[in-house]
């Protein structure tokens, strides 16, 4: 790699980074207040939470079109468009509280979610801009913008609130489109090449792509990474504030959570070219598995605030890894067609976590529900050690 190549690298994982960054305070905004405006607009107060689901519905919906965009107008005027739907969404999104109108906002948050279906390829356009040596490291710093949002994000969205009153929960979505603004604009400065004719003909039908052991390793982990992450992180809120703890504390306990989400992305990076992607992946099942560990052991807030570290923790080596391991499942051929099924098989899991976690904490309660994600956790350890014997094994034999 020439010292031209590689400054023009780091240049594109920046701006990557940066984009994610605000693409996830645009999230952490959105997430602050979806249940408050459902709750006030609904008219089945039941019904609260259902914005909040349907943005992970939209992310999961907007994942396959996305891909096939991207393939066919390039990774760059891709994230533009996505910043238009951003836009678009915050609009509806600040007239349906204007107008008080819940069905309106629904679809508001569900296009903001398909706004995000662009927002995490910017991870997989990290690791395109990156040669082979680099690309864990490319994947992982492009996600470690997310550490700007779990420090700017909760203050962001308590200042926007007070932009616009009355009504309230105006603001956040004025701070919403000027962040889609922003994506547009460094989006504009990315420079990713576009695969060339030749570079997309041919590849292997997805059938064949699936029933590879690596893309189920990766797909398997990547699901399990976000959907139980969804699962136990959209209920500890409630959890907390229903065994007497006041919601400052709680939302300590998130802020935290956030941060360990994205800042281990800093050296996931170096520890996956240092002990390998499988080794992460295991450690990343280890880690959330002691998150339940410590959920189960109590209720006070240093217990919901370790083990909510560790969620994030192991979401972070499970997802990084997941990222990486699947980059080695395709071709230029086949990336679009690949990377389409993973996205919306992770968003889709976290959709669906999403919408039962208030559920099953309802009729379960919060350490019932933590041994609900035993099984599939427990599937993603067995999984990542069996391809890691496997390939062993193999370069044993080939030598």
């Amino acid at each position: 790699m020439t010292a031209a190549t590689g400054a023009a690298m780091r240049r594109n994982v920046r701006l990557l980074s940066g984009c994610f960054a605000l693409s996830t305070t645009s999230n952490v905004i959105l997430m602050s207040v979806s249940a408050l405006v459902g709750y006030e607009l609904a008219g089945d107060k039941s019904l609260a939470t259902l914005p909040a689901a349907l943005m992970w519905v939209g992310t999961a919906a907007a994942t396959v079109p996305v891909s096939f965009l991207m393939r066919r107008i390039g990774r760059r005027l891709g994230f533009m468009c996505g910043a238009l739907v951003g836009m678009a969404g915050a609009a509806l999104g600040y007239w349906a509280v204007l107008s008080h109108d819940f069905a309106l906002f629904c679809l508001a948050v569900a296009v903001i979610g398909a706004f995000n279906g662009f927002n995490f390829y910017f991870r997989f356009a990290g690791a395109e801009v990156a040669g082979e040596d680099y690309r864990s490291r490319a994947i992982a710093l492009v996600m470690a913008g997310g550490v700007v949002a779990a420090v700017i994000g909760p203050e962001l969205s308590r200042a926007a609130n007070d932009w616009f009153l009355p009504p309230a929960y105006l603001g956040p979505f004025v701070a919403i489109a000027g962040i889609a603004m922003a994506i547009f604009v460094f989006g504009a400065f990315v420079r990713i090449p576009k695969p060339t004719p030749v570079q997309l003909r041919g590849g292997r039908p997805l059938s064949a792509i699936v029933r590879q052991p690596v893309f189920l390793v990766a797909a398997l982990s990547g699901v399990v990474a976000y959907g139980v992450m969804i699962l136990l992180m959209t209920v500890t809120p409630l959890a907390m504030v229903m065994r007497g703890h006041p919601f400052d504390d709680a939302a300590f306990v998130i802020q935290w959570h956030v941060l360990a989400m994205f800042a281990p992305s800093f050296f996931s990076g170096h520890l996956i070219r240092r002990f390998g992607v499988l080794t992460v992946i295991t450690w990343g099942a280890v880690a959330m598995l002691a998150c339940i560990g410590v959920a189960v052991q109590g209720i006070s807030v240093p217990h919901f605030w370790l083990s909510l570290i560790l969620l994030g923790l192991g979401w972070n080596f499970l997802f990084v890894g997941a990222t990486t391991l699947l980059t080695e499942a395709h071709t230029t051929a086949e990336r679009a067609k690949t990377q389409a099924l993973n996205e919306f098989m992770v968003f889709g899991c976290a959709a669906v976590g999403s919408y039962l976690s208030g559920n099953l904490h309802h009729y379960l309660g919060w350490e019932a529900l933590n041994l609900v994600a035993l099984p599939p956790l427990l599937a993603v350890l067995c999984a990542a050690v069996w391809l890691d014997r496997r390939r062993r094994r193999g370069y044993a034999a080939a030598e």
